[in-house]
């Protein structure tokens, strides 16, 4: 594994093993849904590696840890199986025995029952790809957890990763963007060197690009500004103009009896601990861009007083709000990965006309969640921080460059470059 990972870290920046991965609970009783690798020791976004044409699962570092709590004590019968999907996420057209070997199903066995908690939850646990399934393709991968035994009864999905790296990726963010000089913008310019791909037109290579895990304003580029030699050049293209935003907002709910980071009180009320947050102030009137650190959108669990959080922290009622003027244009999300960096009504902000602000409330297991305030404009797809956050230049985002190839006849996208920015 150590060679395929001297290879990798020629295609990635230096900001450790993360990437794409979205994860969908389809059910309001499925909570804190997450993938990370079986070797982390800090909040990713995982990938996997091809390793002389296969992932088998014997390497920590290129293993997933997928694990979800379903918000009772009943016992749940759960199975998995594993999709090869395109470019855009919809079912490829090879047959499952070209991309998994050993059984297209397994069972989630290892589950664990809440201990001393006043929420009651089960946790279940697995790790992909084991010694029944492994993968032997690259490209995108859906993982569908469903129960009883019937694939439509889903309850949660991750979408991940297996990437072949056999490009390089050369990409360069900047702040001239066409449309201000250093103002709300950050536009990137991709070199993509094909040294290891038998290219006969530029349209059999695509890009994907994205922000911070976030699926509503990613981009998807099928034709090159210019094609020198043996390399793809993506360069001035008005779609990888991305506001620059803000930094992301952090709560830390760790304690049931002191208030952490941004909270102003907890509570136990009902048979919950609830813990409310201080007014977050609109930040568009901040005159310049303030640096603070964060974990661009992701988050982490942790409790105190617990030797397993797992099965130990609390669920916690927590709620926002953010003092407004109302908007009948649009409608303002709290976004980020504790909420699938999705924009659904799980996420949907209210407004209290009585003291003038937005609010949510949602239920989310003890830990650090970094957030933001998005703004969707009514008649589009893709949420903006201008209304709540900002956008300037100098922002820290993370950014996800995926380079699929997909050859003249070939009959899936297979993923060659894959590079964190």
């Amino acid at each position: 594994m150590q060679r395929f990972l001297a290879i990798i870290c020629g295609l990635l920046v230096t900001i450790g093993m993360s990437a794409q991965v979205q994860t969908r609970a389809l059910r309001p009783s499925i909570k804190t849904l997450q993938a990370v690798r079986l070797s982390a020791t800090e909040p990713e976004r995982p990938f996997l590696i091809l390793q002389d044409g296969i992932v088998d699962g014997t390497d920590e570092d290129n293993t997933l840890h997928i694990s979800f709590d379903e918000m009772s004590h009943d016992v749940h019968f759960y199975t998995y199986t594993v999709l090869h999907l395109d470019r855009d996420g919809q079912p490829s057209d090879i047959t499952t025995g070209e991309y998994l070997r050993g059984f297209t199903t397994a069972d989630i066995s290892d589950y664990r029952h809440s201990q001393n908690t006043a929420v009651s939850y089960t946790h279940y646990q697995f790790n992909f790809p084991n010694e029944d399934m492994q993968l032997t393709a690259s490209g995108r991968y859906k993982l569908k957890i469903y129960e009883d035994n019937n694939p439509d009864q889903g309850v949660a999905e991750v979408d991940f990763v297996v990437v072949d790296p056999r490009v390089q990726i050369l990409p360069q963010l900047r702040y001239n963007t066409q449309r201000e000089i250093n103002g709300r913008f950050q536009q990137l310019d991709i070199d993509v060197q094909l040294t290891a791909i038998n290219m006969r037109d530029p349209q059999e290579v695509s890009l994907v690009v994205e922000q911070n895990n976030r699926t509503d304003n990613h981009v998807v580029l099928t034709q090159p500004t210019f094609v020198q030699g043996d390399g793809l050049r993506y360069i001035n293209q008005p779609a990888l103009i991305f506001e620059g935003g803000n930094e992301y907002r952090h709560l830390d709910c760790f304690s049931t009896y002191l208030a952490g980071h941004n909270i102003d009180r907890i509570a136990y009320t009902n048979g919950a601990y609830h813990a409310l947050l201080f007014p977050d102030e609109v930040r568009t009137n901040q005159e310049q861009y303030i640096h603070e650190f964060d974990s661009d959108g992701q988050f982490v669990v942790n409790a105190e007083r617990t030797e397993d959080v797992d099965t130990e922290a609390e669920y916690m009622w927590v709620h926002w709000m953010m003092p407004s003027q109302p908007r009948m244009d649009g409608t303002f999300y709290v976004g980020g990965d504790l909420f699938e960096n999705r924009l659904s009504e799980a996420n949907r902000m209210q407004y209290d006309y009585e003291h003038g602000c937005y609010y949510l409330t949602a239920l989310l297991k003890q830990g650090g969640y970094d957030y933001q305030y998005w703004f969707l404009e009514k008649g589009k797809t893709t949420a903006s921080t201008q209304m709540s956050e900002g956008s300037y230049w100098e922002t820290q985002n993370r950014y996800a460059i995926y380079v699929y190839y997909r050859p003249f006849g070939g009959r899936y996208d297979q993923l060659v470059g894959l590079k964190l920015l």
